[in-house]
């Protein structure tokens, strides 16, 4: 947790470090701090200032009171049961509550449920630093200071967090001084555009503070988005009483507005969260899934081509890209970062120029055999080397894209590209993304996310993947297909997907093979029968035929058959394709001939009924299809499944490292 600097003391240690925390934190409760006092004043004169107190304010060995705001204007004072005693009487000073003994507070470990991992990090965070969350309601919330205190804090209004917005809010009333005060936390490109003007500073003085503790938390941030962490802004705004219930009004009028509610309520939600004041930055450090550098690398050796869709900051994202494997630090990666259409077309023209002497235009193609590795590109007449390709965007250069009706030089410059990686992307552009790459690229599309910022993205694609964990079930609960982790993605797409593919195509033309091969015997028949339309099998044989004869085997089929590695295969439709299916009719069309006229022949001139020729038919029929299934099988077991289960001996088994 990156706090605004206040003074460029050395800390050497972690108790002097969680000291000056608690001494940052604790100053704010003062009101000669916050409110009155004067911009050149020390952190230890600052310190000094007495808190507000109450006579209501009591100690004695058992029980440590605090003053409390309550809604009606006066103060309030709740007795919190404890096993020492704080070393500090009514009216001291913050230097004297920081140097008394601390309470011992041994009891029951606190179980924190939230929303997001995020939301439960700080909280945790606040609590390593002897800050504790001790109860939340939907109007108040109790947090122990490290001395033992409580205080309570009335929640007015909560503002929740959207996509659009990129950030959240809420309105309290702190306990102490009466404050009605506005917290803000979100995304620090957002956050720091919302920060008050240093302009306004009363003196030259503070506007130079404020402007160094900006500067520094800047450098804070981008710190962390190297090392890969999610990165957020705090900031606050205390506003009079009149202000907030007019804010207030305005917002139930809002919320009550049976048109244009929307609109509203994010007008709301801007003329409350403006003019803040910086409070301090965060790094959550977000730790990538045991087996997932291996599954990408694993994706894109099968030839699946991989973006990545994120919310996370650019620095954040292209640490994590490089960490999971996604790109390599030999690859040659562009980054396209502005708002401007006329810039945008002019920076994809030159990247196109630039790519394109290694990958000359002819080699692509926008259907789905074209898109593909540009590693399967062969590399220029010169014998150079081809580098690898990444494409790094922001949300904003989407916009310009999306705008500009730049889709088509978009999609052609990420064809080039091994690894396309989208920052600050919103839910709506994410679900625009894969629409467009689905509709233009014409190729078949998976997403997978883990939050509910990915539903619309996994309801867009051909096919969704929701991973459930503590993002919570909205991205599962929408998907086709759910998983527990990331690494399971290889089985999945590789293993199960393979199986699934092949025994489709395998049956599909299975079916149309015993029904042309079955029904052609009856049309033979029609040419001894003055095509009067009747049949030499029985009624009862053709509608066992497909109904038990030739149904149960190929579902036993696909239940036992077991993978082999060729996803390229696949992914190129030579299981099946036209070729596969004209091959297999005229098989039908053969063998047809074959079943029928061999019986004919055999009895021509015979006294025999009608039934008694079609019998030796539809048996060497049946025979023939049944023994066609069997040289199509890719692999047979020594004994059925449900009969032997634990001593199935496999003649092929996949590798151990699926």
């Amino acid at each position: 947790v990156t706090v605004p600097p206040l003074t460029k003391a050395l800390v050497t240690s972690l108790e002097k470090i969680q000291q000056l925390f608690h001494r940052l934190k604790l100053s704010s409760l003062s009101q000669s701090f916050s409110t009155t006092a004067p911009s050149d004043m020390g952190l230890g004169e600052s310190l000094g200032a007495n808190m507000p107190t109450t006579d209501s304010e009591e100690r004695d060995d058992t029980s440590v009171s605090s003053g409390g705001y309550s809604t009606d204007g006066g103060y309030r004072s709740s007795t919190w049961e404890q096993g020492d005693v704080l070393g500090a009487g009514p009216g001291a000073s913050l230097e004297e509550v920081l140097q008394a003994p601390a309470l011992s507070l041994a009891g029951p470990e606190v179980c924190y449920e939230a929303e997001s991992p995020d939301e439960a990090a700080l909280v945790h965070a606040a609590r390593a630093y002897s800050f504790t969350l001790v109860s939340r309601t939907p109007k108040q919330v109790t947090v122990r200071l490290p001395q033992g205190t409580c205080l309570t804090f009335d929640v007015l209004c909560t503002l929740e967090f959207d996509s659009v917005r990129k950030r959240m809010s809420v309105v309290v009333r702190h306990p102490l001084t009466g404050e009605i005060v506005v917290y803000t936390k979100g995304a620090d490109c957002v956050i720091m555009d919302l920060l008050e003007d240093p302009a306004c500073a009363t003196d030259t003085d503070m506007e130079k503070k404020v402007r160094k503790i900006r500067a520094q938390t800047q450098r804070h941030l981008d710190l962390y988005a190297r090392d890969g962490l999610r990165t957020l802004c705090i900031a606050k705004k205390i506003l009079s009483e009149e202000d907030f219930q007019r804010w207030a009004s305005f917002r139930r009028e809002a919320e009550a507005s049976l048109n244009n509610r929307d609109e509203l309520l994010m007008e709301t939600a801007q003329h409350l969260e403006n003019q803040l004041t910086l409070l301090g930055a965060t790094g959550i450090e977000d730790r990538l899934q045991e087996g997932v550098p291996g599954t990408v690398a694993a994706l894109r050796e099968a030839g699946i081509r991989l973006w990545v869709l994120t919310g996370d900051k650019q620095e954040t994202a292209v640490n994590i890209a490089y960490a999971c494997r996604l790109l390599d630090q030999t690859d040659t990666v562009y980054s396209i970062n502005t708002e401007s259409q006329e810039t945008c077309e002019s920076i994809l023209n030159l990247v196109l120029e630039e790519v394109k002497q290694f990958h000359g235009p002819q080699k692509l193609d926008h259907k789905l055999s074209g898109f593909r590795l540009p590693s399967a590109t062969p590399p220029p007449a010169s014998g150079a080397a081809v580098p690898e390709v990444g494409l790094v965007i922001d949300g904003k250069t989407l916009n310009a894209i999306f705008q500009g009706k730049l889709e088509e030089k978009f999609l052609e410059l990420t064809q080039y590209c091994r690894s396309v990686l989208c920052c600050r992307c919103t839910p709506l552009q994410k679900s625009s993304l894969v629409k467009l790459v689905r509709d233009r690229l014409r190729v078949m599309t998976l997403s997978i996310g883990d939050g509910a910022n990915d539903v619309s993205m996994i309801q867009a694609a051909d096919v969704g993947i929701g991973i459930s964990g503590q993002e919570g079930m909205q991205a599962v609960m929408s998907s086709d297909f759910a998983i527990s982790r990331f690494r399971h993605l290889k089985k999945l797409l590789l293993v199960h997907g393979h199986w699934c593919y092949s025994r489709l195509a395998r049956m599909v033309v299975y079916y149309f093979y015993k029904n042309v091969g079955y029904v052609n015997l009856l049309f033979w028949y029609q040419f001894f029968c003055g095509f009067s339309g009747s049949t030499m099998i029985d009624y009862w044989q053709l509608i066992f035929f497909n109904l038990f004869f030739t149904s149960l085997p190929p579902l036993s089929s696909i239940k036992t058959s077991l993978w082999k590695r060729s996803w390229r295969c696949l992914s190129c439709t030579r299981c099946y394709n036209l070729l596969t299916f004209w091959i297999s009719m005229a098989d039908a069309f053969y063998q047809s001939l074959v079943c029928f006229f061999i019986p004919y022949l055999t009895y021509k001139d015979s006294d025999i009924d009608v039934f008694t020729f079609g019998t030796p038919i539809n048996t060497v029929s049946l025979a023939t299809i049944l023994l066609h299934q069997a040289m199509e099988m890719k692999t047979w077991v020594s004994a059925p499944e449900p009969l032997w289960p634990k001593n199935r001996v496999p003649v092929h088994q996949p590798p151990s490292d699926f």
